[in-house]
């Protein structure tokens, strides 16, 4: 499992909605808009843990 760096959300890597490359790492996503979030700015999501509320169901 992997851990959506936007929203905290365990991820299976193979089931992920989306995902995307940073730095030489792949980063798995529970929803697009979460990746889109991360696309934008991903040093905001990166080395620490961070977690919020966002607007999508799980």
């Amino acid at each position: 499992m992997a851990k959506d760096p936007v929203c905290g959300m365990d991820v299976d890597e193979k089931k992920a909605a989306a995902k995307s490359e940073y730095n030489g790492e792949t980063y798995y996503f529970c929803a697009a808009g979460c990746k889109a979030a991360f696309d934008k700015e991903p040093e905001k999501y990166l080395g620490k843990d961070h977690a919020h509320e966002h607007g999508h169901k799980h």
